[in-house]
């Protein structure tokens, strides 16, 4: 039982509780001052706000491809825990937009909303799982072309941003970046 315990219940406990606190993070004090996030999540949010189709349910939907190809390449178990991850993540989006923003200040935004969404990743990443499938494909065209997946992910995430510059302002496209690294 103790060996179930610590193999697969604890594990999951703390992918749903990584995934939702960075389902806060989002809707509590990004979104609320267009702060995107990177990857599949600041696509998805980009979309969300030029379309109004739901948040939730793109970050689901563009992840799929990358989910399949993280299952041949992770397997099985990397699969169920991403699953269980971005289901919790989904589905506490929703939750969790009903709720007031916690600040109207974007260098507070900022600050509490990259602390909370990088212990929620990281959370779920520690413990087997994956909240974004742009950090599946980093690690593996990683391996092929020499670059870190670290610096993949940035390269990735500097276009999502310039495209948020673009499509928002400038300042929210900074203060996202910052977002980022602080994440």
């Amino acid at each position: 039982m103790k060996g179930f315990v610590k193999e697969h219940l604890a594990p999951i406990i703390m992918l749903i509780l990584g995934a939702a606190c960075a389902a806060f993070s989002i809707e509590c004090f990004l979104i609320t001052n267009t702060i995107l996030d990177g990857g599949v999540t600041g696509i998805s949010m980009i979309i969300n706000t030029l379309s109004a189709l739901p948040l939730s349910m793109l970050i689901i939907v563009i992840n799929i491809p990358f989910f399949i190809v993280g299952f041949k390449a992770l397997g099985k178990r990397f699969l169920l825990r991403a699953v269980i991850a971005i289901g919790v993540f989904s589905s506490m989006l929703e939750v969790f937009a009903a709720l007031d923003p916690i600040t109207d200040s974007e260098l507070l935004a900022v600050v509490f909303g990259g602390v909370l969404l990088g212990v929620g990743v990281g959370l779920v990443l520690r413990f087997g799982g994956c909240l974004d499938g742009t950090e599946v494909a980093a690690m593996l065209l990683s391996r092929k072309v020499g670059i870190s997946t670290g610096g993949i992910i940035f390269a990735f995430n500097v276009v999502i941003y310039s495209v948020a510059g673009f499509c928002f302002t400038w300042t929210s496209a900074m203060y996202s970046l910052l977002t980022y690294f602080i994440t």
